[in-house]
C-alpha cells in the first residue's frame, strides 16, 4: 500500500513521501483505517503532537492542535 510509506521525518515532522506537513492526507485515512477506535487515534495523535513539538518549537499551540488533533474529531 502506497499509503504506507507517508511517514513523518522525525527532523521536520513532514511526510518522507510527498514533502508535506505530516499528517498528509494519506497519512490521515491511513490512520483513521487502521486506528478506527477514536479515543485511541486520539491518544495517537497526542502522542505524535507531544513529539513534534521539540522539532518544531516555533509552531503555536493552535497550529500543533489544528495539524495534530482537530482533523480526527
Amino acid at each position: 500500500m502506497a499509503e504506507a510509506a507517508h511517514q513523518p521525518d522525525p527532523t521536520t515532522y513532514d511526510c518522507l513521501r510527498c514533502g508535506k506537513a505530516w499528517p498528509c492526507r494519506p497519512a490521515r485515512r491511513r490512520l483513521l483505517a487502521h486506528i478506527p477506535d477514536r479515543l485511541q487515534l486520539g491518544m495517537r495523535m497526542w502522542a505524535e503532537l507531544e513529539q513534534a513539538s521539540y522539532v518544531l518549537k516555533d509552531a503555536s499551540p493552535e497550529e500543533l492542535f489544528e495539524r495534530f488533533l482537530k482533523w480526527w474529531r
